[in-house]
């Protein structure tokens, strides 16, 4: 079901960058969370909200090296938490709801890509879905009392998603692992995990969800592969250069930020978004042009997914 998924013109494009989406807009006395928000376009999705006025908290799975990242970047604070450990999920969630403190905007930004097989989790989970997907579904909805109505959640997905939907007959790779369609089933799980949360929260309480697509962007995302790799896969020139359709972090931050402030998108929810635009129906297999596949949209989908992560993590309820 993808016929909402229609550009609006929001007047930005691929080029534009977090600073200028933000522009204008003031988020004096609201509070952030930003996972993943010490490196690559994470921290710019940071750079960009804290510079807007709103006080980012930054989960780190290595606390050190975030706060030497954000050191400079007023109105941010570091707290530790593994994405990938349930337990650190919930005992950092208790700790905030703790604090009393209303959370207006929340963007899934961290994961991993094409990593080595990994098991993480009570059930041994494939990680790219355990931290990706589960991660993130647990987190967001152990913190649900403290969003504030009209809050918005933004999950990082990518055109990656075009690889694969959902392997519900092996999410977790038991018969064969393939590090590619790992990370692409995490990035469809992302985009579904939107639209589900946006329909269980939009109507009653005003909590919008939407998916973004950053754009191809060489940051750390991309350590578990090889540079040699890199020129084949089509990253980079023969002279190591970014290749053309490339993005650098601050224009690949701006479609989260775009989404997580975007007056154009009050009343809206559930959607997909790319280049700081709603994103239209994916017409072909160029991952670079994007766009969005049926199965990362698709309602019936998403309510799958959401079952099935509410069993495992024990939460979503």
């Amino acid at each position: 079901m993808i016929t909402r998924q229609k550009s609006i013109g929001t007047g930005f494009g691929a080029h534009s960058t977090a600073a200028d989406v933000v522009a204008g807009i003031d988020l004096t006395g609201t509070n952030a969370l930003v996972t993943g928000g010490y490196s690559g376009l994470g921290l710019e999705v940071v750079r960009a909200l804290a510079g807007a006025g709103a006080h980012v908290v930054v989960p780190a799975r290595r606390p050190g090296t975030a706060a030497a990242a954000l050191r400079g970047i007023a109105g941010t604070e570091v707290q530790a938490l593994d994405l990938a450990d349930q337990d650190d999920v919930r005992a950092f969630a208790e700790r905030f709801l703790e604090s009393g403190r209303p959370l207006h905007t929340v963007v899934a930004n961290a994961g991993v890509m094409a990593c080595p097989e990994t098991r993480v989790g009570p059930g041994e989970w494939e990680a790219h879905f355990a931290i990706n997907h589960l991660g993130h579904f647990a987190l967001v909805n152990r913190l649900r009392p403290a969003l504030a109505r009209g809050a918005r959640v933004v999950a990082v997905a990518s055109s990656g998603h075009f690889l694969s939907g959902i392997r519900w007959d092996d999410i977790h790779f038991r018969t064969g692992y393939d590090r590619w369609l790992a990370y692409a089933q995490s990035k469809t799980a992302n985009a579904l995990f939107a639209v589900h949360l946006d329909r269980l929260l939009g109507a009653p309480a005003g909590i919008r969800a939407f998916a973004v697509h950053p754009g191809s962007i060489l940051t750390p995302l991309q350590r578990h592969v090889p540079r040699e790799e890199w020129r084949g896969l089509g990253w980079v020139t023969e002279t190591g250069e970014a290749a053309e359709g490339f993005k650098t972090p601050q224009q690949g931050a701006a479609t989260a930020v775009w989404a997580a402030t975007s007056p154009l998108l009050a009343g809206r929810g559930g959607l997909y978004c790319q280049d700081c635009d709603v994103a239209e129906p994916a017409t072909g297999d160029d991952m670079l042009v994007g766009g969005v596949k049926p199965w990362a949209v698709d309602r019936e989908a998403a309510a799958r997914l959401w079952d099935l992560s509410r069993e495992l993590t024990g939460v979503g309820g």
